[in-house]
């Protein structure tokens, strides 16, 4: 089963890896999504790619680093995770809530929407 995450939880998952610094936040939200809200990489790099974009831009991703999935409220990410568990990734959890969770719980500058 795949793990998840809430928001608030990311940098706990985060500082429990080998090397923290290496985590990346996949935002698999659509581009207007981004313009409306996003969040700020903090301990992490931050990677957007739309979800329908995933399978033909897996190449830009690499396997050997964790990877947490992100969108507006955590369906299409879970999607997407468990896509890329499928495809040889293996550290990669979801987070639960999305952006939407992310406003309320870590950041309430981030509109929600």
């Amino acid at each position: 089963m795949l793990t998840q995450v809430t928001p608030a939880q990311l940098a706990q998952w985060t500082s429990s890896l080998p090397i923290p610094a290496q985590a990346v936040v996949l935002d698999v939200r659509e581009p207007w999504e981004l313009q409306t809200a996003s969040v700020r990489a903090d301990g992490f790099t931050l990677v957007a790619v739309p979800m329908g974009e995933i399978p033909a831009r897996l190449a830009e991703l690499d396997p050997q680093l964790p990877i947490a999935c992100l969108c507006h409220h955590g369906a299409r990410s879970l999607r997407v995770a468990q896509f890329l568990v499928q495809n040889g990734f293996d550290q990669v959890v979801n987070i639960a809530g999305g952006i939407d969770a992310w406003s309320q719980q870590l950041d309430t500058s981030v509109p929600r929407y």
